[in-house]
């Protein structure tokens, strides 16, 4: 930055300094000089004219790469960020909102040191070389001067507040409106099968319209101002023009023919500079609040603490809940009421009940994501609120009812995060997951690209991937939830027989609504209202004609 400046007040000398030649030029012409005087300020232009093309880079070079940086910075800061802020932040704010504060804030703030920064390099470095070479030949004249910056002072503070307000709203807008953009990409398949296009075009309409609507009260603010500074600063150059002539014609201040251009340019340059700059608040004002916008997420308080706690490098996989209970920010009930539970290393503990028991709640709770508001929660002795929860997970696997992959290859999917992962090891994944011999049918093998979100697998395919990508892991603790309920027949088979093979000698959890999965689990844990009510093996539990009795016989 200190380059670019430098670069800058050099590239800007012909800007303040050509008037000087100009008046120099006019006096000598009106007092009949010689024409060798006139061919050496010539010189002089040409020399300040030509620098300015070598300097102009080294600015443009130097004051982008800061600009550019401070764009990549802030993505960076903001990608940390939102791995690091709970997952309760994640389920209240839309990853659509998200995505427009990384992408379209982040350019805003950009736009606004491109767009900013030079007319406000320009407007000070004329306004210190007017402000000199005018003390140095009519240093009655400078009071004149000062009026021009009260008054652009005047016309900024005036519209500060509500130009403030309407990009407030203006971002608010276009963040519905994303949300709403993205909501509809996501549900394009149910709105085409129940026929509701016309239903989702209608909200987007209605989001596109408070954009169009904000946008437009923002665009006639914008107007006010621009046309308020520009008349206002003309309005004084003129009068600066004119001043200057009736105090040479009236010999109240001894100013020459010349003098009189140079104060009048000096005074245009300076009014000009001062409109431009008038004329960015509107930008500077987009910036700023886009620069509100990410603040929001980086000064975001609600974060996943795992700073200073002690890392875990092994995990066996013992899993002890004492008293342990969570209750949902605003909700009037606990969702896991007094749970007290110990789950022995390498052992399968399986979850059912109703919807809305707490069997996903208790998931999040092994996983950290939301954290026992009374009692606790110890892996392996320890309790987890001492625990850096990030290098525990290094030793747990997820296979969700619906597997999350993106946008690559079917090797780049499975070994996600693993850059030293081995083909071989890969492989033995693939094959145990049940998944090598539909991987080896793809166009490119393991190569092939699968889509975004996997759209181009069945679902059973994205299951097995998901099942490859925990085994290529090797986990000490495994969360299942849902991993076979929506598959046909043949593909949970399939899915079955790959999660035997993950399960053996891990500790595992899983959540089933599905009972005939759950059959072989060690113990079978009954949920109610965020209490367990039962547990036991399968025959004990349909021996008790408890709840899980009656589940059973509902399915059956």
């Amino acid at each position: 930055m200190s380059v670019a400046i430098g670069a800058f007040a050099v590239k800007e000398i012909p800007l303040w300094f050509l008037p000087v030649i100009t008046a120099a030029i006019i006096d000598i012409v009106a007092g009949g000089g010689d024409v060798s005087a006139v061919v050496g300020w010539f010189l002089v232009a040409a020399a300040l004219l030509l620098q300015n093309y070598p300097n102009h880079i080294l600015y443009t070079r130097s004051f982008m790469t800061v600009v550019r940086d401070t764009g990549a910075d802030l993505r960076n800061a903001l990608a940390a960020r939102l791995q690091s802020l709970s997952i309760g932040y994640h389920s209240r704010v839309s990853s659509s909102i998200v995505q427009t504060k990384v992408v379209r804030d982040v350019e805003n703030v950009e736009l606004m040191l491109q767009q900013v920064t030079h007319p406000l390099l320009s407007a000070t470095m004329v306004m210190i070389g007017a402000l000199a070479m005018t003390a140095i030949a009519v240093p009655q004249f400078l009071p004149v001067y000062a009026l021009a910056v009260p008054i652009a002072i005047g016309i900024r503070y005036g519209m500060r507040n509500r130009s403030r307000e309407r990009n407030a709203v203006f971002r608010r807008e276009v963040e519905v409106f994303s949300a709403r953009v993205g909501e509809m990409a996501s549900l394009i398949p149910v709105t085409r099968a129940h026929g509701l296009e016309e239903t989702a075009v209608t909200r987007v309409t209605h989001g596109a319209e408070g954009v169009r609507r904000a946008g437009l009260h923002l665009d006639m603010l914008n107007g006010h101002v621009a046309s308020i500074s520009w008349v206002a600063m003309q309005l004084l150059g003129v009068g600066c023009l004119v001043l200057a002539a009736v105090f040479s014609l009236t010999g109240v201040l001894p100013i020459s023919p010349g003098e009189v251009v140079l104060l009048s340019t000096y005074f245009t340059l300076l009014t000009q500079g001062l409109t431009q700059l008038l004329m960015l608040i509107p930008v500077g004002a987009r910036g700023l609040e886009s620069v509100r916008s990410i603040a929001e997420v980086l000064q975001e308080p609600d974060l996943e603490q795992n700073e200073g706690k002690r890392r875990v490098d092994r995990v066996v996989g013992d899993i002890r809940l004492e008293h342990a209970s969570h209750r949902y920010a605003g909700a009037a009930d606990d969702a896991l009421n007094e749970i007290d539970l110990h789950i022995p290393a390498g052992r399968t503990y399986a979850f059912v009940g109703s919807s809305g028991s707490g069997k996903s709640t208790l998931l999040n709770l092994v996983l950290g994501f939301v954290r026992a508001t009374d009692g606790r929660l110890t892996i392996d002795g320890a309790d987890v609120q001492e625990l850096d929860l990030r290098t525990v997970r290094r030793s747990v696997s997820v296979v969700p009812q619906e597997s999350v992959l993106f946008e690559g290859t079917i090797r780049e999917n499975v070994a996600y995060g693993l850059p030293d992962v081995t083909d071989e090891r890969i492989e033995q994944a693939l094959r145990d997951a049940n998944a090598w011999q539909f991987v080896r049918e793809q166009p490119d093998g393991w190569d092939t690209v699968v889509g975004e979100r996997g759209a181009r697998l069945s679902g059973g395919q994205r299951q097995r991937l998901a099942i490859a990508r925990a085994l290529v892991r090797d986990p000490r603790i495994l969360l299942l939830d849902e991993a076979t309920s929506a598959l046909d027949p043949e593909s949970e088979e399939l899915v079955k027989e790959a999660l035997g093979r993950l399960m053996a000698g891990r500790t595992t959890l899983v959540v089933a609504h599905r009972l005939s999965t759950i059959r072989q689990a060690d113990r079978i844990v009954v949920l109610e209202r965020g209490r367990i009510v039962e547990q036991g093996s399968h025959d004990d539990l349909l021996a008790a004609s408890g709840r899980y009795a009656h589940l059973h016989a509902t399915q059956a």
